[in-house]
């Protein structure tokens, strides 16, 4: 599966599907954010861009990352 970004016009979020364990912690921690029952399951729009970048440093398998 390809990676794919999603941008809050601030913040671009990379998820890097092949990586995740789902661990859950992404939904745990933004669930406004994060919902992996709707398309498109990431939503950052719904945080600042502070939370974005704190969230995607917690997330144990690296799927996630801050696009530079």
């Amino acid at each position: 599966m390809a990676s794919k970004t999603y941008t809050n016009g601030d913040v671009t979020i990379l998820w890097q599907p092949e990586k995740c364990i789902h661990s859950g912690v992404c939904v745990k921690t933004l669930p406004q954010v994060y919902n992996p029952k709707e398309k498109p399951w990431i939503k950052p729009e719904n945080a600042t861009s502070q939370e974005l970048i704190s969230q995607v440093a917690r997330c144990p398998s690296g799927a996630l990352s801050i696009k530079n």
